[in-house]
C-alpha cells in the first residue's frame, strides 16, 4: 500500500507541481550548455597542445 501512495505522490508532484520550461527557455538553455562545453574543450585542447609542445622541447634537450 505504500509503494501505490508514493506513486501516486509522485506522479502528482510531477505534474502539478513541478514547473517545467518552455520550449524556448528549454532550447536557449540547451545552447548555452554547448556553447560553453565548446568553449571548455577549445580551451582544454589549446593546453594540452601547449603541454605536448613543452614536453617535446624538454625531450629533445636529453634525446
Amino acid at each position: 500500500m505504500k509503494l501505490v501512495n508514493y506513486i501516486k505522490e509522485v506522479y502528482t508532484e510531477l505534474t502539478q507541481k513541478v514547473s517545467w520550461p518552455s520550449r524556448s527557455e528549454l532550447q536557449s538553455s540547451a545552447i548555452v550548455v554547448m556553447v560553453a562545453s565548446a568553449i571548455i574543450a577549445a580551451a582544454i585542447f589549446v593546453m594540452d597542445l601547449g603541454f605536448k609542445n613543452l614536453m617535446d622541447t624538454i625531450y629533445s634537450m636529453f634525446y
